[in-house]
């Protein structure tokens, strides 16, 4: 029986005689993407800092995302994803969640 282990960054390991192996990655199939953070951002017609307030995430993230230095992934990518179809109601529901902190 293979022992898999899910790395924090993502990867998946074999343990073999208590060492962990790298496996090779999968070929994933492509992945919807998210549409590109600056626009979502413009189309609310917010600064990068209000974006980054209602988002609750530091200014330098979203200028980090906007400048391709790194990818929303994980929860973020979903809420950027559901942004683009939905923003009022994301906003409206980020602002009580915000309140009631």
């Amino acid at each position: 029986m293979q022992r898999l282990r899910l790395k924090a960054d993502g990867r998946i390991v074999e343990l073999r005689e208590g060492r962990e192996m790298p496996l090779p990655a999968p070929a994933m199939p492509p992945v919807a993407a998210v549409p590109a953070v600056r626009d979502l951002r413009r189309r609310a017609r917010l600064t990068q800092a209000e974006f980054a307030a209602k988002l609750g995430v530091p200014i330098e993230t979203i200028r980090n995302w906007e400048q391709g230095k790194r990818s929303p992934r994980g929860p973020a990518r979903a809420l950027l994803a559901v942004i683009a179809h939905a923003p009022e109601t994301v906003f409206a529901a980020l602002a009580g969640a915000n309140a009631s902190a």
